[in-house]
């Protein structure tokens, strides 16, 4: 249990490191998040690995949360984020119930850089922003050789490269959670390891 800890701390340094620098284009760029949007948390194509769930799942165990997570998993027959919660019928508006513990293509995500069929620096835009900031990402297309948009490859690669084993694939994201979990609640059991709100 011990380096998956270790782990997960150096996953969160790293997450860090990704939120400053997408954060850091997108603020400089004007092609923010819309408060209050909900439309990526609702794509059944968010993908992230279990390496990148890792934080939460311990954060989930240290609570006593995790095996209830994993039966709430087994329930949910949607294919949003099951933290996602809703402010509105369709799920196009709502926040993010992990925020701090979101995986890396939640951070990412919005505006950030993608590699174009000759490996050239592209621009990815959320629709959301484009619509709702079209000058924003105009001038960005505009000034993209002088100010490339930081690449999402990249990022997931520097996860990635803390451990193989768990951030070699992508699973959907309620997926990637639950391996995470399975992990911690296996390695917890063979280290007599209990939740912290289970320690007299």
């Amino acid at each position: 249990m011990q380096r998956l800890r270790e782990l997960a701390r150096l996953v969160e340094a790293v997450f860090e490191e990704l939120e400053s620098t997408f954060a850091g284009y997108q603020r400089r760029t004007g092609l923010n998040c819309t408060s209050g949007c909900g439309a990526c948390c609702n794509n059944p194509e968010v993908e992230a690995s279990p390496l990148e769930m890792l934080p939460l799942a311990l954060d989930l165990f240290d609570r006593g949360l995790a095996e209830n997570t994993l039966t709430s998993l087994d329930n949910y027959s949607g294919f949003s984020c099951i933290h996602f919660v809703r402010h509105s019928l369709d799920g196009s508006r709502g926040e993010c119930g992990i925020y701090r513990q979101r995986p890396s293509l939640c951070r990412m995500f919005g505006a950030a850089g993608v590699s174009g069929k000759f490996g050239q620096p592209r621009l990815s835009v959320c629709r959301s922003i484009k619509e709702e900031q079209p000058a924003a990402h105009l001038l960005a297309l505009t000034n993209l050789d002088d100010d490339p948009p930081p690449r999402m490859s990249e990022g997931k690669e520097k996860v990635r490269q803390l451990d193989h084993s768990l951030g070699q694939r992508d699973f959907p994201i309620n997926e990637a959670l639950r391996a995470a979990l399975e992990k911690v609640l296996l390695l917890a059991c063979y280290s007599n390891e209990v939740p912290s709100d289970q320690v007299a």
